[in-house]
């Protein structure tokens, strides 16, 4: 594992779910509250984790041009922020027209359903 990962499970999981998972939910809610699209986490995400490829290069010894660390740490990090962002819109859409949408599990949205009266 410490092959596919450049640095041990523990550093990997410390670095990119704590430290810099932390840092996507925030990337992914920032975008969400200011109604911005979501391609605009696509170079926050490969920034975030060259960052935190470097860091596990400075702080732990780990390769600094390991490709496959730094496609899955990435990939991670862009699931986190798409859920974040997911979840922050979703919430927004729900209380700003509650009117036309409802929650539907923890990120899903739908539609109200208005029966035809009469």
């Amino acid at each position: 594992m410490e092959d596919i990962l450049g640095t041990s499970v523990a550093v990997w999981v410390g670095l990119t779910l704590f430290l810099f998972g932390g840092a996507a939910y925030m990337s992914g809610r920032a975008l969400a509250v200011t109604w911005r699209p979501f391609w605009q986490a696509v170079p926050y995400m490969l920034m975030l984790g060259l960052a935190r490829q470097f860091l596990s290069f400075a702080l732990f010894q780990g390769p600094l041009l390991h490709l496959v660390s730094y496609v899955i740490s990435t990939a991670v990090l862009f699931v986190i922020c798409y859920l974040s962002f997911t979840f922050n819109r979703n919430e927004m859409m729900a209380r700003q027209y509650p009117w036309l949408y409802e929650r539907s599990g923890l990120i899903g949205l739908r539609a109200k359903n208005h029966g035809e009266a009469g």
